[in-house]
């Protein structure tokens, strides 16, 4: 391992909420809104509600689908369809990109329906490098992400 890196499990560098306090009242859904409603799945976003109570803004967060092990960066206020996820928060000290990018490409497959958070994924461990050299990690993400997003928009 590089010096300054260390492995630890998910679970010792991210702390989890539950959803229940921004599951949306209603799924009636109007792109006329303006406060999207979230899924952690390939949707991501799967509406936009007119509802003003409940809604997640203490940012930046991950959101973690507790069945698929989907997981995505957010930072921006949301609200959610169903308690079927975890808000993940990273402690201090460690970028949230850097393990937001790290949990896009781990994926657990099980062949049971069941909640994989907290008796399986967080267990997972994860290698940390010195916080310069994640920062320089998620900067190469991000601009090879941006080059795909362009090669993409000129087809």
């Amino acid at each position: 391992m590089p010096s300054g890196w260390s492995i630890c499990r998910l679970e010792d560098i991210v702390d989890y909420e539950q959803p229940q306090a921004y599951i949306v009242d209603s799924t009636n859904y109007s792109e006329d809104y303006t406060t999207p409603v979230l899924t952690a799945g390939k949707s991501f976003i799967i509406g936009y509600t007119n509802e003003t109570d409940g809604i997640f803004d203490n940012l930046p967060v991950i959101i973690f689908d507790d069945f698929t092990t989907d997981s995505r960066f957010v930072d921006f206020p949301f609200k959610v369809k169903s308690s079927a996820m975890k808000i993940l928060r990273v402690k201090k000290g460690i970028d949230i990109q850097y393990v937001g990018f790290y949990m896009s490409i781990t994926r657990l497959v099980g062949d049971t329906h069941k909640r994989y958070w907290i008796s399986e994924y967080s267990k997972l461990p994860i290698p940390i490098p010195p916080k310069a050299e994640q920062e320089r990690i998620v900067q190469t993400v991000t601009d090879l992400l941006g080059k795909l997003d362009n090669i993409i928009a000129e087809l």
